[in-house]
């Protein structure tokens, strides 16, 4: 008896799930998932690229990672669940006689998502450790500041939208004139409070 009924969950018929991004990144359909029970879809990470999502070419470096949290008959809710540059984009700006300058520390935002960052600046030249040991304390100062003032979703399109590259680059330029400026990656470390995913008007997949 106990043989047949697992044999019989697992003859369960699968079902596609439609993912779609959050509404902060436009609702636009992600791809499709499936499985033979929606909390086996919960928790799933899709990725795909910042180009994919805002139509934007010169976006096509920027991967993006999405994470299900919520699923309501076939259709899957999402929050954003980091970023980073390409490979092959993060090497080609690394050039002879120049520092790139790294720094990696959690921040926390409004509602409570705990998130890695991992701001870089690219310089023209070599500088010295004190000017680098300035840059880092800058960074962190700016992404701090961000978080505390911020929701994830808020501070996440500042992330990958250029905002806090921006806003960086403003005061690193008083230390040193640099050559990029950017956040290269991200991760979502724990969730906060998420708000119920409002009725966008989602895109049809095909």
């Amino acid at each position: 008896m106990e043989l047949s009924k697992k044999v019989s969950e697992q003859k369960k018929p699968k079902k596609v799930y439609e993912v779609y991004a959050p509404p902060y990144f436009g609702g636009r359909w992600l791809g499709s998932t499936v499985a033979d029970d929606p909390s086996k879809v919960l928790g799933r990470v899709l990725r795909t690229s910042l180009y994919a999502i805002t139509d934007d070419f010169t976006k096509q470096y920027m991967l993006m990672r999405f994470k299900i949290t919520e699923v309501k008959d076939s259709v899957c809710n999402t929050v954003f669940y980091g970023h980073e540059y390409g490979r092959e984009y993060l090497r080609s700006l690394v050039k002879r006689g120049t520092n790139k300058i790294e720094y990696i520390f959690d921040v926390t935002t409004r509602d409570g998502f705990v998130i890695r960052v991992y701001p870089v600046v690219f310089t023209t030249s070599r500088i010295s450790s004190s000017k680098k040991r300035a840059i880092r304390k800058t960074m962190r100062e700016v992404l701090e500041e961000a978080a505390a003032n911020l929701t994830h979703d808020q501070l996440a399109q500042e992330l990958v939208l250029g905002k806090t590259a921006s806003d960086i680059y403003n005061r690193v330029k008083k230390i040193v004139l640099p050559r990029h400026v950017g956040v290269y990656k991200s991760k979502i470390i724990k969730l906060g409070r998420i708000e119920a995913a409002k009725p966008v008007e989602q895109e049809a997949s095909a």
